[in-house]
């Protein structure tokens, strides 16, 4: 595939993301101060990985973290600069960058027939995991009293990112049976 068609199908995903994200909020959670169960909208993102390789799917996932970012940035409850700094890479840059290693792990599992749903759990389980850094570092303020601040994070971030984990394993295992993914 040409440089013309890796950018026009970048940036197609990274569309298809963002509208995803905004239509297909599945659980309105105003208990959140972030983060929303949606109808796999980081899936585009992960074919562009699959589909393109590691460094175009990684170029996408960080592009679509800056465009995740400028649309519900949500200020750290500190105002140092260490701390916005943090927020910006852990829950942002590095949790939505690393869904562009999808490429990377589907290559690995190629020849499975399970390689992108497999691929997609993993990628988005790391997302999850830089969430939760990102809650004991700093969102932890807002545990209740005599709760710890990891088991704060791992309850929060799993109250939307595990659903998020299972949408986008089931979807990226239904829509294989279309092959889509032979590069």
């Amino acid at each position: 595939m040409n440089t013309t068609k890796k950018i026009t199908t970048s940036a197609l995903m990274i569309a298809l993301s963002t509208v995803l994200m905004w239509v297909s909020k599945l659980i309105p959670a105003p208990w959140l101060q972030g983060g929303s169960v949606t109808l796999a909208s980081m899936v585009p993102i992960i074919i562009c990985g699959i589909l393109l390789g590691t460094k175009w799917g990684l170029c996408a996932s960080i592009a679509y973290s800056l465009i995740q970012m400028m649309f519900g940035f949500y200020p750290p409850p500190t105002q140092t600069f260490s701390s916005f700094v943090l927020v910006i890479l852990l829950d942002y840059v590095f949790a939505f960058g690393v869904l562009g290693l999808a490429g990377m792990f589907y290559s690995m599992l190629k020849g499975s027939h399970f390689a992108a749903p497999i691929s997609g759990f993993i990628v988005t389980s790391l997302r999850y995991i830089c969430h939760i850094f990102s809650g004991v570092l700093i969102w932890g303020v807002y545990a209740e009293a005599g709760q710890s601040v990891l088991s704060y994070s791992i309850i929060y971030n799993g109250s939307y990112m595990i659903p998020e984990i299972i949408i986008t394993t089931v979807v990226l295992a239904l829509i294989t049976k279309f092959n889509i993914f032979s590069r």
